[in-house]
């Protein structure tokens, strides 16, 4: 049984704070997971709702074929206003959303579970998020600004100290903003954005070569690519950029393929 997934855009009034909506029914396939400095609320046709927490190695996950889901993918920085939980709590894990919102969650997860379809299961969930992020905490700005000027390729290699200086911090101040709004601080946000951003660049630049994309996305040199490559993702570049260039949606900001196995449902702790 082929996998099928598709990405929509949010709703035009959460499109600052969700990446996007997605709704998929899961086919054979086992999908290596390359972390995205996003985090995900997902339903599971057997009525669970989880949140899955950042990452900062790449997960292999599946779930039984014909299990359909949906899920919104927020923005980095944006969950922890909605959750109402620091992302560090989250990181490696995937928790039970009742855990978080108690009885909330499952008055969200039967509304999800009646909606008729997958775009209207989709809405409820934008519903919750709204809801929450009106009710809720505002969304960390400076954290938004740290992803923002991370997420482009700086020249010289300016780091987290230059950043820090920049917008007012010290590098403590900052590193606390960043565990808080990312679950990791700005260092390793900057290298998971920076593979992202790799990906992406293999999606519209099929032609090139590796090391042109290396320097594309911001790496000193095609060896420091393939050192990132097997620390982030597990596997090597070329490996990567095969796998970007037979995908269709753009991982830097969805960070997710057609036919990908959804996370299992259940905590874990890293090692």
């Amino acid at each position: 049984m082929r996998g099928s997934y598709r990405e929509r855009a949010p709703s035009a009034d959460l499109s600052g704070e969700l990446a996007c909506t997605w709704t998929t029914q899961v086919g054979r396939a086992e999908l290596a997971l390359v972390p995205d400095a996003c985090l995900d609320l997902l339903w599971l046709d057997d009525g669970r709702l989880v949140v899955c927490g950042p990452e900062t190695r790449a997960w292999r996950s599946s779930l039984p074929a014909g299990t359909q889901a949906a899920g919104v993918r927020f923005r980095p920085g944006v969950a922890p206003a909605a959750l109402d939980v620091p992302a560090m709590a989250l990181l490696n894990l995937r928790v039970p959303l009742s855990e978080l919102w108690g009885v909330e969650a499952a008055r969200v997860a039967e509304a999800v579970a009646d909606a008729d379809g997958p775009a209207a299961r989709v809405r409820v969930l934008e519903g919750a998020v709204r809801r929450r992020l009106r009710c809720g905490p505002p969304v960390d700005r400076v954290a938004l600004e740290v992803a923002s000027r991370l997420a482009r390729p700086r020249p010289g290699g300016a780091g987290v100290r230059g950043l820090a200086e920049d917008l007012g911090f010290s590098e403590r101040q900052l590193h606390r903003r960043s565990t808080a709004a990312f679950g990791y601080g700005p260092a390793v946000l900057a290298r998971i954005l920076r593979l992202q951003r790799f990906l992406a660049l293999a999606r519209t630049r099929h032609d090139t070569g590796l090391a042109a994309l290396a320097a594309a996305a911001g790496y000193a040199d095609q060896p420091h690519l393939s050192r990132e490559c097997a620390v982030i993702a597990g596997a090597p570049a070329s490996v990567l950029l095969a796998d970007a260039v037979q995908q269709t949606s753009d991982p830097f900001t969805t960070g997710s393929a057609e036919g990908a196995s959804l996370p299992a449902p259940r905590r874990r702790r890293s090692s």
